[in-house]
């Protein structure tokens, strides 16, 4: 930092300071004018006068209002505006007492707003002027007159330049300011979303696979000693789920590389042509599964699509999960209108609903279905069992930014 701007950081830490020199040089300014004839007989002529006692008191008391201008900005105006106009009434030839009243005026104009400024402007301006002209030792139309008028109105024009210019600074840096904050709020809230998005994924993926290895492992564990052979066979059974559950995985995991990862997954994400597949899988763990459709020929959006596979997936698992273990399921899709109608059904007679565990199954099937436009209803059969029914739209629409699912 150079030794100007040491000096400048200075002066603002310490605002008294800079009015005291300001003040000082004010003084000076209006000493060595003081000695000044304004009409000698070759024009202005210096140094062939000696200022008034009454003058020199005058020009000190108001350079010394000078040092509280930012403090009281209207009292040292009225304090440098009545010492102008008793030097404006009583000196012959005046002293240039108003330049401290014209500093005065400009820290009103500066500080204040333009209503106050024009008022207090208009005020001494009129006041000096018209106190200068007719109760002066010269003519009304004399050039110093003039130029009492036309200095007051520089003085508070400038100030209000300064203070509409801080304005200005400012209203741009609170936008700046507000900006970034808009743009922090939307970062974190992507990343919000991302990561909600992340961990539905994940719970359709493993939610599913576990229940199944874990049903599988409960009937080798319980036939391992007497039907070795059935034991091996849901060992299998077993052993394919997780080989299942870890492709989905990686797949998932996969979406949060770069697009230009060459390891990224290429391979689509699954959809109701696969319900048959998912239907096999729970079959095979000893959920019977009766599945039907009346949507073919139906092209559906890929969220949409996806929505309803995992909404039929997770219901079946909270089927195996908390129906027990004569449950069975029936999984029907049906094209109504624009819509598609995915309900699950199961005749089970569990004690526990799918949201009795603190899972958040249910919350993720409605928030994807919520995600493309649709409705989904949850919630006990009569005569028992439970019923999941959602409707997606043909066409999606998916949630605007910044909107509620």
């Amino acid at each position: 930092m150079s030794t100007l701007d040491r000096a400048r950081c200075s002066l603002k830490a310490h605002p008294m300071a800079l009015d005291a020199a300001i003040a000082a040089g004010v003084l000076a300014c209006m000493v060595a004018g003081s000695f000044a004839v304004p009409h000698g007989a070759k024009g202005v002529t210096w140094g062939v006068r000696v200022p008034d006692p009454l003058g020199l008191v005058l020009m000190t008391l108001a350079a010394a209002a000078l040092v509280l201008r930012r403090r009281f900005p209207k009292s040292v105006l009225a304090v440098t505006g009545t010492a102008s106009l008793v030097e404006s009434l009583t000196g012959d030839p005046r002293a240039p007492v108003a330049m401290a009243a014209v500093v005065a005026l400009y820290t009103v104009a500066a500080t204040t707003d333009r209503t106050t400024t024009w008022r207090v402007g208009l005020l001494t301006m009129t006041v000096l002027t018209t106190a200068a002209m007719l109760a002066g030792p010269m003519p009304w139309y004399a050039q110093e007159n003039l130029g009492l008028l036309a200095w007051t109105g520089i003085g508070a024009t400038a100030g209000d330049a300064v203070r509409s210019r801080r304005a200005v600074v400012q209203a741009i840096r609170e936008r700046a300011e507000r900006a970034e904050r808009t743009r922090e709020e939307e970062a974190r809230r992507r990343v919000a979303e991302e990561r909600l998005r992340i961990a539905r994924d994940l719970h359709d993926v493993v939610a599913h696979h576990i229940a199944l290895v874990n049903v599988q492992a409960g009937v080798a564990a319980h036939v391992m000693d007497r039907r070795p052979d059935q034991a091996k066979e849901a060992l299998a059974h077993v052993r394919e789920a997780s080989r299942s559950a870890l492709d989905e995985l990686r797949a998932t995991v996969g979406l949060l590389r770069q697009s230009g990862d060459p390891e990224a997954p290429t391979e689509p994400a699954p959809g109701l042509s696969r319900l048959d597949e998912l239907a096999g899988t729970f079959r095979s763990a000893g959920l019977p599964v009766e599945v039907a459709r009346t949507d073919h020929g139906t092209e559906l959006p890929a969220a949409v699509d996806l929505a309803a596979y995992r909404c039929i997936q997770e219901a079946l698992t909270n089927v195996r999960k908390h129906a027990g273990a004569e449950a069975r399921a029936e999984v029907s899709v049906v094209r109504v209108g624009g819509s598609i109608e995915v309900t699950v059904v199961d005749d089970g007679a569990g004690t526990g609903a799918p949201g009795d565990g603190g899972g958040h199954g249910l919350l993720g099937m409605r928030e994807r279905v919520s995600a493309v436009g649709g409705t989904l209803t949850t919630g006990p059969r009569h005569g028992g069992g439970f019923r999941v029914h959602a409707i997606l739209p043909v066409t999606t629409r998916t949630t605007a930014p910044g909107e509620t699912a």
